[in-house]
């Protein structure tokens, strides 16, 4: 009877291998992850139009270089499900039938983009180079083209359209982003006083709006993937969290207004700029105050 047992074992070992099935997984960890991947958004609070007492549309600025921003710029390459946040919204739109919309018409989501577009923004143009003929190495250089690609490293800013509002049905100020969209910041690539390149003549930057997303829309995908959590590894954090519980730093560089919604830096420069955002994030948080009587 033993040796029955011990040969059936033996048996269904062989088929195992054969079939290429492992008994056991690889767990990189000692528990399987499934919080963030069956994470959903935090829903909004219904709102009426009737309830919106007050409102105000700003645009922001987020800075990559500042270390609270660090988790929305690294990693520079995938690392398994981990990625950046542009790494994210490329294979979004991709794949997942996220919409882009074109920055060079408006940021109200009316002209879409194909991803195309989106590759000729980074630069990634292909190239014709001339190389030796393998097949003839004494016959004459043949055309080879190179695929150009995209280099999301360079996008070191995001911009927040957002609209803050004041609900007197909750007798709560609030804040809700409408769009997001990703700055490619890059050494620009015109002919210097000397021929060469504008990278050798100068370290001067130009700055790309590569296309805008409309952020309800990408907020299932953004909860749905991990952000690396200085403090703690067993808390996951997601995209979403980031934006939903404001853990980002960052400055207004435009408010709607009379004169076209003008941004800050038209009609003032350097410190005036700063002491202007903040400004207009004072008569935002005064509005709020100035309802209550203490």
């Amino acid at each position: 009877m033993k040796k029955k047992r011990l040969l059936a074992i033996i048996l269904l070992a062989l088929v195992f291998n054969l079939t290429g099935l492992k008994a056991q997984d690889v767990l990189n960890g000692v528990y399987v992850k499934q919080h963030v991947n069956d994470k959903k958004p935090v829903p909004y609070q219904y709102l009426r139009e009737a309830d919106v007492m007050w409102s105000k549309t700003v645009w922001r600025t987020i800075e990559l270089k500042e270390k609270i921003n660090f988790p929305l710029y690294y990693p520079e390459q995938p690392i398994g499900d981990r990625m950046s946040l542009i790494d994210l919204l490329m294979w979004a739109i991709q794949n997942q039938g996220l919409t882009a919309y074109n920055p060079n018409i408006d940021d109200e989501f009316a002209t879409v983009m194909t991803v195309k577009d989106i590759e000729d923004k980074f630069g990634a143009k292909d190239e014709k180079v001339m190389v030796e003929n393998v097949e003839d190495p004494d016959g004459p250089m043949i055309e080879k083209t190179i695929e150009g690609k995209t280099n999301t490293k360079e996008v070191k800013q995001y911009l927040l359209k957002e609209l803050w509002f004041f609900d007197k049905q909750r007798s709560v100020l609030e804040v809700r982003i409408i769009g997001l969209a990703p700055v490619r910041v890059f050494a620009k690539e015109v002919t210097g006083a000397t021929g060469g390149t504008e990278e050798e003549d100068n370290e001067s930057l130009s700055k790309k709006i590569l296309f805008w997303v409309y952020f309800p829309e990408a907020r299932k995908i953004l909860a749905n993937h991990e952000v690396f959590n200085t403090l703690n590894d067993a808390e996951n954090k997601s995209f979403d969290d980031i934006f939903f519980k404001r853990m980002f730093s960052s400055y207004i560089h435009q408010e709607a207004n009379v004169y076209g919604n003008r941004m800050i830096s038209d009609y003032t420069v350097g410190l005036e700029s700063q002491l202007e955002a903040e400004r207009i994030k004072e008569s935002i948080f005064n509005y709020e105050q100035d309802l209550w009587e203490y």
